[in-house]
């Protein structure tokens, strides 16, 4: 099969569809409907689905989206209960909610709901072809129902599914539109420098995620695009490039480096500062490391990294930013390192979160983050806005974007 450009948009740029109900409401059976797939296991013994189950499908005609199976959340018991901490983790990633139902809505489920007021609901009666006239008419009767027009479906026989997936086109087209990286920073023709370090952790013969994005909208966008490692640029902006650059983007460990080599004149940024505008809040991440300056001696800093990887010996976020942080405050600092997707709920014991740019989750998922940290009172930063503050470059580095 020849993949499309659609087949291989990346997990994190993808509108995520979650799935929530209780248990046997018919989720999985919705799931598998949409995608016309045995994604997820059906049965009629309550709580099959246990952990969340994510299927990346190509939704026709809005494209690539990720739909989110999740377990019951009227689930009881120890492992209930961390199934449903599973599930409101996945709500968390959500851009649009399809609440499932076949009964009246409990209490439950309207705390859920109330509690997802920055996403898009959207709400279906399932298994209609086992309620009777009155059981339909009392669960369409709930205010909230009543005033957001559910969808009636049966899974089973597939009635109410186009129906279904012409209502989620429509609320796609009206999501917020992922930011672009740099779309409004150049031109076409403005010739753009990437700065570009052999990663240790990136498998041979290939380039990190972000590396990658940001050379295809340039591409796309018709800029030139000279692309080198750290010890060739002094030589490329003297000798190797006749015009002179718009924009130099560094990986942000080599900062330091490539800040001397480039002329005042001529932008510099990283892509972690590029990843933070895009998936999170770069005004938010700035503000953040103000709180550098206010630590203590035994206060705890929280490195939180998504994607999970083999840590290496000069890993960015366990080595290279806990000991740049250390020589720059001249502090004994007690760090703590999240990685994967979980995430603490209590945020109190933390003095700063330095957050990772988050290349491989959407922006859903990073918003809830800050917002978390916003609400708790904890200072929130990112992985290339500290290493720039700590190399005494942050104002130049965040000066293209006009903050």
């Amino acid at each position: 099969m020849v993949m499309t450009n659609q087949d291989n948009t990346p997990k994190g740029l993808r509108p995520h569809i979650v799935l929530v109900g209780k248990r046997n409401a018919g989720k999985s059976s919705l799931i598998n409907a949409l995608t016309e797939q045995n994604l997820s296991i059906v049965s009629s013994i309550p709580g099959t689905t246990t952990d969340p189950v994510e299927k990346a499908y190509e939704l026709q005609p809005f494209g690539p989206v990720v739909f989110i199976d999740t377990a019951g959340l009227d689930d009881s018991g120890e492992l209930g209960e961390l199934r449903i901490s599973k599930t409101q983790k996945a709500i968390n990633r959500a851009d649009i909610i399809v609440v499932v139902i076949n009964e009246v809505l409990d209490e439950k489920l309207e705390a859920i709901i109330k509690n997802t007021q920055d996403k898009k609901l959207l709400y279906v009666i399932n298994k209609i072809d086992l309620l009777s006239e009155v059981q339909l008419e009392k669960i369409k009767s709930h205010p909230e129902l009543a005033e957001n027009k559910p969808i009636l479906c049966s899974a089973l026989s597939r009635y109410g599914i186009e129906p279904l997936k012409e209502r989620l086109n429509l609320e796609l087209s009206g999501l917020e539109k992922i930011p672009a990286l740099m779309a409004d920073l150049v031109e076409s023709s403005d010739t753009v420098v990437l700065v570009i370090p052999i990663d240790k952790e990136a498998p041979q013969g290939r380039l990190i995620l972000p590396q990658v994005q940001v050379i295809r909208e340039l591409l796309d966008l018709d800029t030139v695009v000279v692309v080198v490692k750290e010890r060739e640029l002094h030589y490329a902006l003297k000798h190797g490039i006749k015009n002179k650059p718009k924009i130099v983007v560094t990986d942000s460990q080599a900062f330091l480096k490539v800040s001397a080599d480039v002329p005042d004149d001529i932008g510099l940024t990283s892509f972690s500062i590029l990843l933070a505008r895009q998936k999170g809040d770069l005004r938010q991440y700035v503000e953040g490391i103000k709180a550098v300056n206010k630590l203590k001696t035994g206060d705890k800093v929280l490195i939180s990294e998504l994607c999970s990887h083999r840590p290496i010996s000069e890993d960015i976020g366990r080595v290279k930013i806990p000991r740049w942080l250390k020589q720059h405050t001249g502090l004994n600092l007690d760090f703590e390192v999240n990685a994967g997707q979980d995430f603490p709920e209590d945020l109190s014991p933390y003095s700063l979160i330095i957050q990772c740019g988050g290349c491989m989750v959407n922006r859903p998922l990073i918003k809830h983050r800050i917002q978390q940290a916003t609400t708790q009172q904890v200072p929130i930063t990112n992985y290339g806005v500290v290493i720039a503050y700590m190399h005494g470059i942050l104002e130049r580095a965040i000066r293209p974007f006009n903050l």
